[in-house]
């Protein structure tokens, strides 16, 4: 009996030890996580700021001072360069460690190392875009130089010297939940998330989906579907801008576009992702001084996208927005200028189909020549798996993506991707020479060094001058290049050019004295150089110049008032149209106070409101039978944009695209209208008995901050704020505004107003954790401190940290 019971105890030991040491499924090494000594207790602070007042490093050269004000912004004071970087990498790490490794380790795609097979896929997707082997050759440009090697490593030892210190009971609580341990940071690594935002904000194409179109619908129905340009667009760089240059001039060769089709392709970045600025000359603000405005449209995560902080040091003293794994400022200010960013839509990936010799795949046809590939085979570790092996082939546009190893269809397509950030970048060089610019020329000189990705640079100084340029490596293409997919046999379908910095298009102290972009079209048909986007903003962008151009002593406030502006202009464009296209006469009274409630609709769309709700799901369901031609095919495809619906609606009511195809009847625009308008009633009515509240605008919509593991406990919803994505408010679903700045500048003084939906901190279980977020949703900014020096004194600073050489 004693034998039994001894046998059935130590099994329960041995069960025991393995279940509370080794990871069970999803489940963390409970032994481990719940420990009160090293386990999950010990990420929960009392404190906002828990660090000594002192730490020593054997890396620096002189002491360094890091104050921290009230919102846990960290203003930072080095005597020189290394210092400062490494300070800077040092207290991001400090506050958001796990954000940047994990958000490298998905760019890298290496994510099944940590989470499983369930990754396999993604982490494949991830390396046959080239984002290691961009940022592996943007390494090798920044190692020649000496200010950006010297900075990168600054920055790397910084966050390494944090690492040293961490014991399991410091980890971050995502590595305990996921059970593993944070590795060395490296200079790749800072390159890597670079590409990353690359990859966010500049693969976007619509190659495989434009040719599937073409083929289905005929070149005249997909000119109707998908133009290029509109009359009434509101570019960028003013209409009428006079192009002080000669452009270069490629005559576009007598081709037919390849017959190649996919039904899967790797996935796009969201073409929601987007932005605001806008800057507003002296001459038409209240005081006289400049005022510029940004917000970057992004993924709303916990840890927040962005990392607030200053940096000062001799020839430096710059305050913003930082990227947690990159040195610099990359949205901010200083003592004489600030500038904002917002993405410049502008097609740089392109897609070449490759003919292989034979099933070795060592050599593609181009001309009459048989170029080398070079076959790299990627390892994957696979947790609680075998690793598995991927071959992926390089050509000299760049890898082929799509082959017979991932969405090729049985060997049918090979397809190589060119894409700018594929190649050897210099961004950093551009930040660090930005972050210490006094003027337009040293802002403007900055940009000889930017590839990508392509942004709008807004531009304001203390001197009065305002302006923006439109900066990234962009090719020389022929009329149509990349709008399709392209023959990787031809030559004369290869990229021939790049269009030279200086010919970039830019703007200074134009004659309306505001300059401001939204994801619009960059130039009007005048620029020199073929201009393409399959995805431009339509709607934001001319409500803000609406906006400006009544504004004639702007303020702060009305800046403020102006990036959290609600008034949904596809709304007052579309609906009109569609409350006189309905037959009242058959409605349910509830169907009836709806209509009403549309018939007195601002077009605001506040967080508490109704009529919004009815707008969108209307709008929604009726875009659904407009394009039901999209529906139900086997090829990739992507239906046209809303403004061009509208449009068409307006201007084209017997397009035979307004047919319903599944109905023996023709259809008009105004059946298709009046069987909309019942659908959304019918899904509204059923969402309101779903979830046992009336669909006003802020719950329907459901803004949502996620953490990035999208871990609830560690997230928000149902954030009550108004706005969408076509709407200046941009927040809708998943996006929206993920660091709003206002800056005024004059009179050798800079003040800045910033706020962000989240906080400094990633831990979700510090008391600031996620505490902008009610501000940020209701447009309370906070003044941002700016500090001149480390001596200086303020009752909203609570804490200095002193970096110090070892003695």
């Amino acid at each position: 009996m004693k034998l039994i019971r001894f046998i059935f105890a130590f099994g329960l030991t041995i069960t025991f030890f393995f279940y509370f040491n080794f990871k069970q499924g999803k489940i963390p090494p409970l032994g481990s996580f719940l420990s009160p000594f090293t386990g999950f207790w010990q990420n929960g602070e009392i404190e906002d700021l828990s660090l000594p007042s002192v730490l020593e490093s054997e890396q620096l050269t002189a002491p360094v001072i890091i104050k921290f004000d009230e919102k846990l912004i960290p203003h930072v004071f080095a005597k020189n360069d290394y210092d400062l970087y490494f300070a800077q990498g040092y207290v991001t790490a400090f506050h958001r460690l796990w954000q940047m490794e994990f958000q490298v380790l998905a760019a890298a795609g290496r994510t099944a190392e940590i989470v499983g097979e369930s990754q396999l896929k993604f982490d494949r997707i991830q390396r046959r875009k080239g984002l290691t082997y961009g940022a592996k050759r943007s390494l090798e440009v920044a190692e020649k130089d000496p200010e950006v090697l010297n900075m990168i490593q600054a920055y790397t030892d910084g966050i390494n010297y944090w690492i040293d210190q961490l014991d399991y009971k410091d980890y971050p609580i995502e590595y305990k939940l996921l059970d593993y341990a944070p590795e060395q940071w490296s200079n790749l690594k800072a390159m890597l998330l670079l590409k990353n935002m690359a990859d966010m904000l500049s693969r976007g194409e619509n190659d495989f989906e434009n040719t599937n179109a073409l083929k289905i619908f005929g070149l005249e129905d997909f000119n109707k579907l998908f133009p290029e340009t509109y009359a009434v667009i509101d570019p960028v760089i003013p209409k009428g801008t006079t192009w002080n240059f000669e452009s270069e001039f490629i005559k576009k060769p007598d081709l037919e576009f390849p017959q190649i089709f996919t039904e899967e392709t790797i996935d796009k970045p969201d073409p929601r992702n987007g932005s605001n600025n806008f800057a507003v000359s002296g001459k038409r603000t209240a005081n006289g001084k400049v005022l510029l405005a940004n917000e970057p449209d992004l993924s709303l995560n916990l840890p927040s996208i962005w990392y607030v902080i200053q940096l000062n040091a001799p020839g430096i003293n710059t305050m913003g927005a930082s990227l947690p794994g990159a040195p610099n400022v990359i949205i901010g200010f200083n003592d004489s200028i600030a500038w904002g960013l917002t993405n410049a839509k502008r097609d740089v990936v392109d897609w070449y189909n490759i003919q292989f010799r034979n099933e070795k795949r060592e050599e593609y046809q181009y001309d009459d020549k048989w170029l080398k590939t070079e076959k790299i085979i990627e390892t994957f570790e696979v947790r609680d798996a075998d690793n598995y092996y991927d071959t992926i082939v390089y050509t000299h546009y760049g890898p082929v993506a799509y082959d017979r190893n991932l969405f090729g269809e049985n060997n049918r397509v090979n397809m190589a991707m060119k894409w700018t950030a594929h190649e050897g970048s210099r961004e950093l060089k551009t930040l660090y020479e930005v972050n210490r610019a006094q003027n337009y020329d040293d802002f403007i000189d900055a940009f000889k060094y930017y590839t990508g990705p392509p942004q709008n640079f807004a531009f304001a100084s203390a001197a009065g001058d305002i302006a923006i340029t439109v900066q990234g490596k962009f090719p020389v293409k022929w009329e149509g290049q990349g709008k399709f997919l392209l023959d990787g046999r031809d030559s004369r379908q290869e990229w021939q050019s790049i269009i030279p910095h200086e010919h970039n298009a830019t703007v200074k102290n134009p004659e309306r004295g505001f300059i401001s972009s939204a994801n619009q079209h960059p130039v009007d048909s005048t620029y020199p150089y073929y201009v393409y986007d399959y995805k431009y903003e339509f709607y934001r962008n001319r409500r803000i110049n609406e906006r400006l151009k009544l504004l004639n002593q702007a303020t702060v406030k009305e800046m403020i008032r102006l990036q959290n502006d609600n008034y949904n202009y596809r709304a007052s464009e579309s609906l009109p149209m569609m409350l006189d296209s309905l037959d009242t006469a058959k409605f349910s009274p509830d169907m009836q106070q709806a209509y009403h409630l549309l018939k007195q609709w601002d077009y605001f769309a506040e967080p508490e409101w109704i009529a919004p709700t009815i707008y969108k799901v209307w709008w929604d369901e009726l875009y659904k039978l407009i394009w039901d031609e999209f529906d139900n095919q086997s090829l990739a495809l992507n239906k046209p944009n809303v403004f061009n619906t509208i449009y068409l609606m307006t201007n084209d009511s017997t397009n035979k695209f307004f047919d319903i195809r599944s109905t023996s009847q023709q259809e008009s625009i105004r059946d298709l209208i009046n069987i909309s308008y019942k659908k959304a009633f019918d899904h509204l009515e059923k969402w309101k008995i779903e979830n046992e509240t009336d669909y006003v605008w802020y719950m329907y919509k459901n803004t949502r901050i996620k953490h990035l593991l999208g871990l609830e406990p560690f997230s928000f919803d149902k954030v009550k704020i108004g706005g969408y994505n076509s709407i200046v408010n941009a927040a809708s679903g998943r996006h929206g505004p993920s660091w709003r700045m206002v800056v005024e500048l004059g009179d050798n003084s800079v003040q800045a107003w910033g706020v962000y939906p989240g906080s400094q901190t990633g831990n979700p279980g510090n008391p600031t954790y996620g505490h902008m977020i009610e501000d940020w949703a209701t447009g309370n900014y906070t003044q941002l401190l700016f500090l001149q020096s480390s001596n200086e004194e303020n009752e909203r600073l609570i804490f200095t940290q002193t970096l110090q050489p070892e003695n």
